[in-house]
């Protein structure tokens, strides 16, 4: 559900609009799996789709998000400081941004910027 979030929010800001298979040719999942996911997503009311097929964040959509997003970047660029290939950090980045608590990525967030 969060890549899925994550990925509307990274599209919406390339593209003028977010359709079901932009976010499927970003993730490289098929059509019929992103339809299943929207759907799930709209019945949280994660996301909005108008009747042109136009994907849209709701407010608790967006939060989340950018909250996920938030961690993905930095726990990238962390990596990628310390000499962790880019392509290895992006994709530890996206395991690790998923399981971790809030309480530990404020104090982890918190640490790393005072070391540098």
């Amino acid at each position: 559900m969060e890549d899925y979030l994550e990925t509307i929010l990274v599209l919406s800001g390339k593209l003028p609009v977010v359709r079901s298979i932009d976010v499927a040719n970003e993730l490289n999942f098929s059509k019929p799996s992103v339809s299943v996911a929207m759907k799930n997503l709209r019945q949280k009311e994660l996301i909005e789709v108008s009747p042109e097929g136009y994907i849209y964040l709701t407010e608790e959509g967006k939060s989340l998000a950018e909250r996920v997003y938030e961690r993905h970047t930095f726990i990238s660029e962390w990596l990628i400081s310390k000499g962790v290939p880019e392509d290895v950090a992006v994709e530890d980045a996206c395991k690790m941004e998923h399981d971790m608590s809030e309480e530990t990525f404020a104090v982890l967030k918190k640490a790393m910027e005072q070391s540098e």
